[in-house]
């Protein structure tokens, strides 16, 4: 090992390389000059490929945190279904509430996915006019059938689809338009494996007319302040600059990569992980079927000290994994495979628990 510091497999942030930090440190551009709509028109292209979108893709400095706000600020007037299966969606439930809105929670335990028949169900009251997903529940690892639940929706022509794709942006094909999604959102610390503070996000034009009719929808996060200053180039408020240069360097790193090959690459190694997890007596937290592709959440029937495991791989092996999340932290451990991770650098790591697993 010749590591200069403590490298991350938690669910975000991750590891961020060498080449995107460097791209972070390109002179600084003035955010209202040419240098800047040039720069951000070149983003265009690729990114609305990623997000299989022909809407432009808003790049907002924040977290995805505020994005998943902003939406429900701009697209909620009766009242939103907050589909809720971990920590993080049932957190937009609480955000949902906090913006004085009407709200209800489709509520499942925490990692079981979300059903398209439960959603059915409760969308057939009547009365909303929003959903929201997080299709890959990062707290504890479990992917909600994301094409069945869209196919659900558009059923239901006033409800407007919501969906974070935090944890699952650049690991697998999402195709916006195709799926009928009207606002798709990701951050920057995650797959896409750079430092936290950018969130990019798409809105259909059905749901940007909708954001026009809403009196609340603020200004840091309106919908129409995007869309307007994107077809400029440009962004509402000052950009995280050295993040979208960071951004640009990414998307070169992708394509050059291949997009279906890097699917294919997250595919790969979360299948490494799961057997070797299987292998060493450990179950899974999310059932067969509806499991993350960017990280895994493995249920800790073996009773480890997940604390001081993680500690020994610290101390010895300069890594560390992630000793579960809120209400089921210790009793479920995460590990990452998202971002520029390789089969040797995921051997590395479990080879790494293998060493520090016995104290």
């Amino acid at each position: 090992m010749n590591r200069d510091h403590v490298k991350l497999f938690i669910p975000g942030p991750i590891e961020v390389s060498d080449k995107t930090f460097q791209a972070m440190c390109r002179p600084m551009i003035g955010h209202r000059s040419a240098d800047f709509k040039t720069l951000s028109a070149s983003l265009q292209p690729r990114l609305k490929e990623l997000f299989g979108t022909s809407s432009p893709v808003f790049l907002s400095t924040s977290s995805a945190w505020g994005v998943m706000e902003g939406s429900l600020r701009n697209l909620v007037g009766k009242k939103v279904l907050n589909c809720m299966c971990g920590a993080f969606s049932d957190k937009w439930f609480d955000v949902s509430k906090r913006c004085g809105l009407q709200a209800e929670a489709l509520q499942v335990e925490w990692g079981q996915p979300i059903l398209p028949e439960l959603l059915e169900k409760k969308l057939s009251e009547g009365g909303f006019d929003a959903v929201t997903l997080i299709h890959n529940e990062t707290s504890c690892g479990v992917r909600s059938p994301l094409p069945e639940l869209a196919a659900v929706i558009k059923k239901f022509p006033d409800v407007h689809f919501i969906v974070d794709t935090v944890s699952s942006f650049s690991t697998e094909a999402i195709p916006m338009d195709e799926l009928g999604i009207d606002v798709l959102l990701t951050g920057s610390q995650k797959a896409l494996a750079m430092p936290p503070g950018l969130s990019l996000f798409a809105v259909s034009p059905r749901a940007l007319e909708r954001a026009k009719g809403q009196a609340g929808r603020g200004y840091y996060f309106d919908f129409v302040e995007f869309a307007k200053n994107a077809a400029e180039d440009m962004t509402p408020s000052t950009p995280a600059i050295s993040l979208i240069n960071a951004l640009a360097s990414k998307l070169d790193d992708i394509f050059e990569e291949g997009v279906q090959q890097r699917y294919a690459r997250h595919k790969e190694l979360n299948a490494l992980v799961h057997e070797w997890g299987q292998s060493r007596g450990f179950g899974f937290f999310a059932p067969e079927g509806y499991r993350s592709l960017s990280l895994t959440c493995f249920a800790n029937n073996k009773d480890v000290d997940i604390a001081a495991w993680n500690n020994r791989l610290r101390d010895k092996h300069k890594l560390v994994i992630d000793g579960g999340y809120g209400k089921i932290k210790g009793k479920t451990f995460r590990i990452s495979n998202m971002g520029d991770e390789t089969k040797e650098t995921m051997t590395e790591l479990l080879t790494a628990l293998d060493d520090t697993l016995a104290a």
